[in-house]
Parts: C-alpha cells; structure tokens; sequence
C-alpha cells in the first residue's frame, strides 16, 4: 500500500523546507512528505493524489499566505478529503483567527512558531493527532477504477476484459457516483468521452482499447521468440490443458488467446459437474488456476492477441496476427472455442452493451441489485446464471422457448432453480423484440402457444441460446462442416478417399485437420461434446498426437 500522504504548506521556502525536514526526519517511514509554497499549489497536487486514489493523513498548513489563507485552503482541501486531520502554524498575531477556524473549519489543532525543539513542540500534538487519524482510516481500493455509464457499451467491454483477465478494478458509475463526478473533474475529462480508466500510478486513459490496457498492466501481446515447437491458438479449457502437457512435455509452447484465458467457460458463475470439484468452482477459478500452471512449466501466453491467418511452408506452418506480425511453429493447435450466438430480433443489437449482454453474468450482476433481470435460454450456461444473479436481482425471469429445462439442462441445475424462490421460468416464451431510447427500456415477450405478446419493463436481458464458431479465417486453408466447425481425424475422409491435397501415407490423426501438423480441439472441433472436462481431454491427448507428427517430421 502507499504511503499514506502529509502535506505542508507555507509561503515561506525556509520555514517550508525546516517543516518537512522535521516531519520526514519523524515520520518518512510511515508516511510521504508533500510540500507546497501556496494553497493553489497544494490544491493541484491533491486533485493528483486524489487520481491516485492515496489518502491523506494530515494537513499541516500556515495561516498567514498571500492569496489564500491556511484556513481558505482547507476548507477547500476538506472537499476532497473530509476525514483527514488539520492543523494551523500561526504567529502569536494570528492566534485569533487561529481559535475562529476552530470552530469554524474544525480545525483539530493550531501551533505557535517556533515549534522548536520539535519533541517538545511538534511531535506530540502530531502523533496525537496521527494516532486517531489511523484509529478510523480504512485503506481505499489498490488498483484500477473505471469510470464510465452503465449503459455505455466501451465502459462493459473494459469492465468484461478486466474481470476475465482476472484483474481487480472498482466501477464508478458516473451518474450516481459524486466522487466519479469528482475524479472526472479533477482529470479534466469530458463526459462523452468516458470510459475513463484510472491506474494506480496516476496514468488515466480515455476510451482505452483492451490492448492499451493490456499493455499498461503488464499483459504480454507480443511473442517474445519467432520459433516455436508448438503454437496453440485459443486459451480455453482445451488452449489451457493442450499449453500445460505440451510445455510439460518439453516442447517450446506459445498460446494465443484473443481475448482472456478461460474462453466461454471462463465467463460461467459455476460449474459444478467438473471432476476433483466437489462443490463446484467458477469459471474464473478455473482459468485463474490454469493459467498458474501453464505459466508454470514455462508457456508463453499472448493476450489479448488475434491470429488473423495461417499458411503452410513446409516444415513450418506460420499464423499471422492482427498487428501484422507473424510466427512459425513445427506444429498447431486450433482451440478456438465458439461464441454466444447472437438473437436477431429488433432492437437487440442497438442495445448490445447497454442493457443487452451475451454471457458476462459475472460482470453485471452487482449492477442488477434489487432489478428484476431476464435471461434468454434453456441449457446449463444459462442456468449457472441464473443461480448467480438470484443473489442479486429482484426476481430472475428465465425465458424458454421448450416446454421445460429438461431437454438441454443438467438436473442438479434444474433443482436449485426450481428451489430458489426469486427464479421463475417461463417455457414456450421468447423475446421478439427490444424497445428503448440510449438503453434497454422494455422487452416483448412472445408466448409459442396462445401467440399473444406482451411488453415488459426491462434493464437487463441476459442471452445464453448456444454458441458458434468464428472460424471464417480459416476459408480456403482448413476444412470445416456447414456450420463452421473444424473437421478433423475420420470425419475428413470421403469414404475411403483421404482429405484432398493430403500427401502422407496414413490417415489424420484423430484430432488432426486436413493439413498435418495442425490440429484441433475442443468446443471448436465437428461433433465435440461441448463439457469442459471434455476440451480438457482432448487438449490433453492432442499433444501425444503432436509428439507422433513431430516424430516423422523432424
């Protein structure tokens, strides 16, 4: 934790320079020394302390300064910190006015020039006064705060980035927040051009995109070698177990996710069926736990970082990255994940970050206290957010366009929602259109069976209807079913005829694609059972694959 902050002020540079010589020689250890000549200074140097989010323990201030006297500046200083402790260097003429601000300021103490010696005279009343400042000083928030809209769609994106990289930040909703309205004040910055990200160390960003903030806080974007053993494409469950067995099997590894480690599974509020886990952990817990181990046995993981495309140069294949960049490696693993399928209906898409989010329950929920919220879907992801938002919202309101849960959600689900009371479901329903102005206003609701719709007054509508792959890239170098999904290993055969262009003597690999040496895994890969300790099976078995393909190739 910084230090926490005294400040001194006085218009005299020698008394100045003999006060915090005094006060450092005291208290340095425990606390920074700020010095100011005039209160329009201090006042400019605490609107920076304040960006920092440091407190302020102590102001020691004198009375008699041209401009604005020592009482003038803080009762504007007390604007900006209020709990922090106060006291005047007057001269024997002043001793008045000293006893004035007392009462009227609340001054906590007033000192007579000279202080000398300052054991006598000084540190006494100030360690009194330190002792009771610290007796109710809580530590503020260490780390970065966003300051932004509800409703605004860049402020969800950098919230959504920062939680699944599984960095602590505070929000501070603008409008009904007075310290974000202070703060956006103090960094001289225009409303419209929030979000505002605030870091530790007093640099503040404005609509920052995720790369600048990755880069600010220490995420690796760049590939530190242009070689690898084994590049894998995708930081999901079946990226994160394929990035441990290859790295802890000797192999040069580098993952490339372009987003956050995790994938989809990494946005679930619970998962609960994974095997070791008996009461269930988050999809955040995983990831946090399997980016430990890989970074562990020595892989390099990149993000937020896209590959934009793939070529072959024999033995190499290479993968282009959105910043024009390129790397090579023996051999790839396409764990690409799938994405929420987005609801085409009017009004949705206008509204997407601003009342309307697929996924990202673990990002908004605090935002929905005491709301009523709906979510769209019948399967066990939307599930899981149900159960999270339950301890938040009002009253969860469950969408199902099926006559019940049954066909697509897990039983253990089905019963805690079906024994939590602040969860209704309601089947054979669908939402048909999105009403509003800046933001999520209402929603139809359409019933299947009687066709009668009716509107609702709604802030928040959650969407969890399946997932697609986003695999176009990949048009013309890697063979994919009608839907996007990569094929691999017998699927690729056309009866007893091998992949076109294939020139070995054997068959694929099971999880290998029509180019050999490039494989792929999990929720990604044609007729995959779409469970997290699937992809971690097959990321898992995908590296002996790797070791038989390098094994004739090298």
């Amino acid at each position: 934790m910084a230090k926490p902050v005294i400040m001194t002020v006085d218009d005299d540079p020698e008394v100045l320079r003999a006060i915090a010589r005094d006060l450092q020689k005291e208290y340095g250890d425990r606390f920074r020394v700020l010095r100011a000549e005039s209160g329009a200074t201090a006042l400019e140097a605490l609107e920076q302390v304040k960006l920092r989010n440091q407190t302020v323990a102590l102001f020691l201030v004198d009375q008699r300064m041209p401009q604005m006297s020592g009482v003038e500046f803080l009762e504007q200083a007390l604007e900006l910190y209020p709990d922090t402790k106060r006291a005047l260097l007057t001269a024997y003429a002043d001793t008045d006015a000293a006893i004035r601000a007392i009462n009227t300021t609340k001054i906590d103490y007033y000192l007579m020039k000279p202080w000398d010696p300052p054991e006598e005279r000084l540190y006494p009343v100030l360690n009194d006064l330190l002792d009771d400042w610290q007796a109710s000083f809580h530590p503020p928030f260490e780390g970065i705060r966003v300051i932004g809209n509800r409703w605004s769609p860049q402020s969800h994106d950098i919230k959504d980035f920062l939680a699944r990289n599984q960095v602590p930040y505070e929000w501070l909703d603008i409008e009904s927040s007075s310290e974000a309205q202070k703060l956006v004040e103090y960094a001289d910055c225009d409303r419209l051009q929030l979000p505002l990200v605030l870091f530790p160390d007093g640099v503040s960003l404005l609509q920052p995109t995720n790369i600048q903030v990755a880069e600010k806080i220490g995420l690796q974007t760049q590939a530190g070698n242009p070689f690898y053993d084994l590049i894998i494409v995708g930081g999901g469950p079946a990226g994160l177990a394929a990035a441990v067995y290859g790295a802890s099997e000797g192999l040069d590894t580098v993952m490339i996710e372009r987003e956050a480690p995790g994938g989809q599974a990494g946005t679930s509020s619970r998962i609960e069926n994974y095997l070791g886990f008996p009461v269930g952990l988050s999809g955040s817990d995983l990831a946090r736990r399997a980016v430990t181990q890989a970074r562990r046995f020595g892989v390099e993981i990149l993000t937020p970082q896209e590959v934009t495309g793939i070529r072959v140069e024999d033995p190499y294949r290479f993968v282009q990255l959105a910043d024009g960049s390129e790397i090579s490696c023996h051999a790839l693993i396409l764990a690409l994940g799938v994405s929420w399928r987005r609801l085409n209906v009017p009004g949705l898409e206008k509204f997407t970050g601003a009342g309307v989010y697929y996924g990202a329950a673990q990002t908004e929920a605090i935002s929905c206290q005491g709301e009523d919220v709906y979510i769209v879907g019948g399967a066990n992801s939307a599930g899981q957010a149900a159960m999270y938002f339950a301890k938040y919202a009002r009253q969860v309101i469950m969408l199902v366009r099926g006559d019940s849960l049954t066909k697509s959600m897990s039983q253990y689900l089905i019963d805690q929602i079906e024994s939590t009371p602040n969860i209704q479901v309601k089947v054979h329903s669908s939402v048909v259109e999105a009403k509003g102005e800046n933001s999520l206003e209402a929603i139809v609701i359409a019933d299947a069976i009687t066709g009668e719709t009716q509107t609702v007054k709604a802030t928040s509508l959650f969407i969890f209807i399946g997932a697609t792959p986003r695999t176009e890239w990949l048009d013309g170098v890697i063979e994919r079913d009608d839907r996007g999904f990569i094929l691999t290993g017998q699927d690729l055969k056309h009866g007893d005829r091998r992949p076109q262009g294939w020139k070995l003597e054997r068959d694929p690999f099971l999880l290998e694609t029509n180019i050999p040496g490039i494989f792929a895994v999990g929720d990604v890969r044609h007729n995959s059972v779409k469970r997290v300790a699937s992809g971690v099976g097959e990321g898992s078995i995908c590296v002996q694959f790797v070791h038989q393909y390098l094994s004739k190739v090298l």
